[in-house]
């Protein structure tokens, strides 16, 4: 088949969305298939490089850090497209590279399969005073958004449920986004482990907490702070990392509370390094209730990390009580589990175990045939009802 993936984040950008598309990218390659990526360029003109296609945009960080929006219309872009003549078009992003692919798809009479990588609703401050209008707003779009879809792509119950909320009358298919392990694995060695903690200042043979991730408000990493502020004077230090808005206030928080000398902030990570810093983990830690799936719940558990995370529906399959790690509700509940963590080392053989068991169900290959598979669905349904018609 012909695919044509669409997003308007992409590399060398480090999120949930982009390491989705590049692995979905290589998981169909490798089931033979033909892939093609249409993107938004950083600069206002249009090109193509290699199988991608980029066009102009302008910054649109008023609305989210590093978002941009289409400025070129791409018209020489999308005829080239048009003329290679993809078998089904799938949409990763919701606004400018949408209508290029909704376009494209009514053209070319391909179905249209989007995936739902956002819970808009932990993000309308980024756009809305009123969190209820908000809302609102967030619902009537997404259902405008899959009314002009032949499918959607959920990466987790929670997100189809959310979905069937809206009113969405398009059909869902739950499918999670696949992990490369080995890029995890490409940086394994215990000795760069040992550098790794040497240069970031953590304390040789300390309890360590972990967090992977975008440092902003919706990941609500302030709470991991406060759980830390239960545990101020322990033997135990939480390590951030990821860059985000957030990063000078979390600073400011952990030195009012006393623990700035327990926390600890490493700034972004170079994704084909990643793996180190989950090795660094005793625990993998996450307060982010917004969460769609959350890969960085998967790399850790690949990496053989047992899970602490704030409750919440994504975890639903990932994370299983007692077995891989624990869900908490308070910060104090947070602190209660490290320390019992930390009093029964005889628990860590089982916990990784059954972390790294759970992790290697997040395979590209799977990711990539249940994405086939809907594919192969919805191009036979779309020349079924080409047939009725005739």
């Amino acid at each position: 088949m012909k695919i044509l993936l669409t997003t308007d984040w992409f590399a060398p950008a480090v999120n949930g969305v982009v390491t989705s598309v590049l692995n979905l990218r290589r998981g169909l390659e490798c089931r033979g298939h033909q892939v093609r990526i249409l993107t938004l360029s950083q600069t206002a003109y249009s090109y193509v490089q290699g199988p991608v296609t980029y066009i102009g945009s302008f910054s649109a960080r008023m609305v989210y850090p590093g978002a941009r929006m289409r400025v070129a219309l791409g018209g020489k872009e999308l005829r080239a497209l048009a003329k290679w003549k993809p078998d089904v078009i799938h949409s990763n992003c919701e606004f400018s590279t949408f209508f290029l692919a909704r376009h494209l798809a009514e053209k070319l009479g391909v179905p249209l399969i989007h995936t739902y990588h956002t819970v808009y609703e932990n993000y309308t401050h980024y756009f809305s005073p009123s969190q209820t209008w908000g809302r609102r707003a967030v619902k009537l779009f997404s259902r405008w958004v899959a009314s002009h879809t032949d499918g959607i792509i959920a990466p987790t119950q929670k997100v189809a449920r959310l979905l069937q909320g809206y009113g969405v009358q398009r059909p869902v298919y739950v499918v999670p986004s696949g992990i490369d392990p080995n890029l995890l694995a490409a940086s394994a060695s215990p000795q760069d482990g040992r550098r790794l903690r040497s240069r970031l200042g953590l304390s040789e043979g300390c309890f360590t907490l972990v967090f992977v991730g975008r440092l902003a408000k919706e990941k609500n990493c302030e709470e991991l702070l406060r759980g830390m502020e239960c545990l101020r004077g322990q033997p135990v230090e939480l390590l951030l990392v990821g860059e985000g808005p957030a990063r000078a206030e979390l600073e400011r928080y952990a030195a009012k509370a006393g623990i700035r000398d327990q926390v600890f902030f490493a700034g972004m990570a170079d994704p084909k390094a990643v793996g180190a810093y989950y090795r660094l983990a005793d625990l993998f830690v996450s307060a982010s209730t917004s969460e769609t799936q959350g890969l960085a719940y998967a790399e850790a558990l690949l990496c053989g990390r047992p899970l602490l995370c704030r409750s919440d529906p994504c975890l639903d399959g990932v994370l299983m009580d007692g077995q891989n790690g624990w869900r908490y509700h308070t910060p104090e509940e947070f602190a209660r589990y490290v320390l019992r963590f930390l009093e029964h080392p005889e628990w860590r053989p089982a916990l990784r175990q059954k972390a790294l068991e759970v992790g290697t169900s997040f395979s590209i290959n799977h990711f990539a045939a249940r994405i086939e598979a809907v594919y192969r669905e919805q191009c036979s349904q779309k020349r079924r009802k080409e047939r009725e018609i005739a």
